[in-house]
């Protein structure tokens, strides 16, 4: 018989209908990978669930999502094992000594020694014996054969040993003793004698500390010459960091807990994300490059401080030599002081100073008085036996005498009155507000320091010149026969003062003031 369907009645088996119809399309989209993401990721909990049930590990309880004691005694009995290890190498991951220890372990014996003669001790000793030149030499011989040790096969080596101490080192500093105390509030840190009871915890309470063990335990290599790196760690602290033995042991049990999943699968169940990862905190470091980065930087800055050490004693010497003192200090404006306000702006300032400083006094203090006396007499009393000598001893003593007068007239326009002076104040006025100020006084710098450099320059060069007559006049007075000047007696008699000793002190002093200005007219002055 037919059914009679009234409105009514075809609203309640629409009602009735639709979830039957639901469920189906469902399963349709289903097969075609389309099914409800949520629903996929509840059933892939429940089935971490499950898993968690048949472990062998009594760590958690699934359908109260709680974390057992069984979990608590696994990190109570680790926490046992490296507790000793944790005060021993507090801070170590950041030392710099480890690090350098650890390469040490895979030198050579001949490395060891080449190693010690790159010291600082080792490289000061040496330059009591031996010139800068043929130190640096020598020492850039050792950093070869050193440094020339170190191929792939060995660098990849020592990286591999440290990135392995090092995630045990973020092992150990896991806070054991922070999570254990979940546990059992009785807990004591890093004292045994307590026999710990512990509780049932939510898995809440819990997740964030499991987690964060996870990215410190999934890099530990496990299957490291344990041994090897003990022994080596009783040598770096004096003592032993862990006893070997019980790591061992451990050692498989720490392997099997990993291996088989447990600890994330009880992360995932509790956070309910079956797609959860844990990213291993990273413990590799390229510590090889750093390493010979710094002992060449290191034996590099030795031989400069002694180098400058040496040419500083150097200066010292031929200063007193010249000037009886070692402070000599003639200019007013182009000075060292003055170069405080331009470290402020990051510029170098005036880099002359030293050298024009020495030039001035040697000149106004004795090249204008005791040379001016003997070339007076020289040229006008002597009769030469060629007017070049003459003319060229005349013209190095009046450019002599020229530059004094331009050193005076160089300071002085650097003056606050003078117009370079003024010109460089006005654009350090400006430099915070105008960026094209900055390189007007950069360029301005380098143009005052070329001058006074050039300056330093033309006396040389002109000293050397008036040094070199002086010499062969010296050499002339003591002959036979005389050959550059043909009537000493004459001049002998005409002077005030007693010539040869009067030359003699006068070309010292030239000999010494041109040593003095090669330190700054030229890189590879004499050490």
């Amino acid at each position: 018989m037919p059914t009679n369907i009234t409105p009514g009645n075809r609203d309640k088996q629409s009602q009735h209908d639709e979830p039957s119809a639901s469920g189906f399309f469902q399963k349709f989209l289903g097969m075609f990978g389309m099914g409800d993401p949520e629903a996929d990721k509840k059933r892939l909990v429940r089935n971490i669930g499950k898993d968690l049930s048949r472990s062998r590990y009594r760590f958690y309880k699934p359908k109260t999502s709680e974390v057992l004691p069984g979990l608590a005694r696994f990190f109570y009995e680790t926490y046992k094992v490296i507790a000793p290890a944790q005060v021993m190498l507090t801070n170590a991951s950041q030392s710099g000594v480890l690090k350098s220890f650890v390469i040490e372990n895979f030198l050579s014996p001949e490395q060891r020694q080449q190693s010690e003669c790159m010291t600082d001790a080792y490289i000061q000793e040496k330059a009591k014996t031996m010139s800068v030149k043929d130190l640096q030499e020598h020492i850039k011989q050792l950093m070869l054969s050193f440094f020339s040790a170190f191929d792939a096969e060995k660098t990849s080596q020592i990286d591999s040993a440290y990135s392995t101490l090092l995630s045990f080192i973020n092992f150990i500093n896991f806070d054991f003793f922070f999570l254990l105390k979940k546990f059992d509030s009785n807990v004591a840190e890093r004292n045994f004698s307590y026999n710990p009871k512990f509780d049932s915890l939510s898995g809440d309470y819990v997740a964030d500390d499991l987690h964060d063990f996870l990215e410190v335990f999934m890099p530990l290599n496990l299957d490291a010459d344990w041994k090897r790196i003990f022994t080596a760690l009783k040598e770096y602290r004096n003592m032993d960091v862990i006893q070997v033995d019980s790591w061992t042991k451990l050692a498989p049990a720490l392997k099997d807990v990993r291996e088989s999943g447990v600890l994330e699968h009880i992360v995932q169940h509790v956070k309910r994300d079956p797609f959860l990862a844990v990213i291993p905190r990273a413990a590799g470091e390229r510590i090889v490059e750093t390493f010979i980065d710094k002992m060449k930087n290191q034996t590099t800055m030795t031989l400069q401080k002694i180098a400058q050490g040496r040419r500083n004693s150097k200066i010292d010497d031929l200063s007193k030599a010249v000037f009886g003192t070692t402070v000599v200090l003639r200019l007013k404006n182009y000075t060292d002081k003055a170069n405080t306000v331009f470290a402020k702006k990051m510029l170098g300032g005036f880099t002359q100073t030293q050298a024009l400083n020495y030039l001035k006094a040697y000149l106004i203090d004795y090249f204008k008085k005791d040379i001016r006396e003997l070339v007076d007499i020289l040229l006008i009393r002597g009769q030469w036996s060629t007017n070049v000598q003459s003319q060229q001893i005349s013209d190095g003593y009046h450019a002599l005498l020229e530059v004094s007068e331009q050193i005076i007239e160089f300071d002085d326009d650097l003056a606050d009155d003078g117009d370079v002076g003024i010109k460089l104040r006005n654009a350090m006025l400006k430099s915070d507000r105008d960026k094209d100020s900055i390189k007007y006084l950069r360029q301005a710098l380098k143009d005052v320091n070329d001058k006074a450099l050039s300056l330093v320059n033309k006396s040389a060069l002109n000293l050397i010149t008036v040094g070199r007559h002086l010499k062969a006049l010296i050499e002339d007075l003591v002959k036979p026969h005389h050959e550059l000047l043909l009537n000493w007696k004459e001049v002998e008699n005409a002077a005030t003062i007693p010539m040869k000793e009067a030359m003699t002190e006068s070309y010292k002093k030239i000999y010494y003031m041109v040593q003095l200005l090669q330190f700054y007219v030229k890189e590879d002055a004499p050490q």
